[in-house]
């Protein structure tokens, strides 16, 4: 059969078009496959959203001769998101240990966290039940009962000493940790309003 050289040339152009064709979309497709990633990165800061005392701890004393005991507790109450946990201490807001009305005091127990003691008339102190060497108690309120030969105190330590109540190690919602204070004095103690005033630091581990 014979063509034309007009038919013959439209059918080489056309041929020629489909091989540019191929290779263009071949090329296409190669470059399709490549790939590239990104890493989302957010740092969430460790807070306490949630840090509250009872504001007063009201200990007040009717003394007898012999000596009278007043047990009176605050409660401390900490959230953290934290998954480390946080840490509770306790010390004096300043150096004075002392109960001061006036120019009269009530020394702090020489008993410590480590190796608390009985109370001694017209001294006070503090306790965490099942904490260092106080005791599993459970200790309870009292009001100038007789002094108790079984619950033991330490003596608040000054400021720039404190003392761990407590260590966690995660999240904490609404914690709490029951601290006692007592107070005992006889009639040798002269009366007044006794104050001092005690610092609960609570940081994020």
């Amino acid at each position: 059969m014979k063509y034309s050289r007009g038919i013959y040339s439209k059918i080489r152009l056309s041929i020629v078009s489909v091989l540019f064709l191929g290779v263009a979309f071949g090329s296409t497709a190669i470059v399709a496959a490549s790939t590239a990633n990104t890493t989302i990165s957010s740092v969430i800061s460790p807070v306490l959203s949630v840090f509250t005392t009872n504001g007063t701890v009201n200990a007040n004393v009717t003394p007898t001769g012999v000596g009278a005991q007043t047990v009176a507790s605050d409660t401390v109450t900490v959230s953290t998101n934290d998954s480390a946990g946080y840490t509770l201490q306790l010390a004096e807001s300043s150096a004075v240990t002392n109960l001061v009305a006036g120019g009269d005091t009530i020394p702090a127990s020489s008993g410590t966290q480590t190796t608390p003691a009985v109370m001694a008339v017209n001294t006070w102190g503090y306790r965490v039940d099942s904490l260092g060497g106080f005791g599993s108690g459970p200790t309870s309120s009292q009001s100038s009962a007789a002094i108790s030969g079984s619950i033991k105190f330490a003596g608040v330590p000054a400021s720039g000493s404190p003392n761990t109540l407590k260590s966690t190690s995660g999240t904490a919602t609404n914690d709490t940790t029951t601290v006692w204070y007592g107070v005992a004095a006889n009639t040798t103690q002269p009366s007044g309003t006794y104050t001092n005033t005690v610092t609960y630091t609570a940081t994020t581990n």
